[in-house]
């Protein structure tokens, strides 16, 4: 599913909060690759599309209680959470981003 256009995402670190399919998705721009993932922290349901991506670690931090977690895998990288989020395959086609979410 067609998830933003490119331009949504003008910079590097840039995080965009959108839905896809009744989901809450967050987008990420991180050395010119766009990574999707679920927007909400596993520790508390709190938006990660809110969150300061760190491009040298491809890591959110939760702006809740900090939280973060790595873009690519989604595995926590520090406390308080210990669940990972989910990850989507993403591809970036005539500037527009697309979500798979299955």
């Amino acid at each position: 599913m067609k998830a933003a256009a490119l331009s949504d995402l003008p910079e590097e670190g840039a995080v965009l909060g959108t839905e896809v399919e009744g989901r809450r998705v967050a987008l990420a721009r991180v050395d010119g690759e766009v990574y999707a993932f679920a927007d909400n922290c596993s520790h508390r349901d709190f938006p990660l599309s809110v969150g300061e991506v760190d491009p040298v670690s491809c890591t959110v931090t939760c702006e809740w209680h900090g939280a973060a977690f790595d873009i690519r895998t989604g595995e926590p990288t520090c406390p308080p959470a210990f669940r990972p989020i989910a990850v989507y395959a993403v591809k970036v086609e005539d500037s527009e981003v697309w979500v798979e979410l299955a």
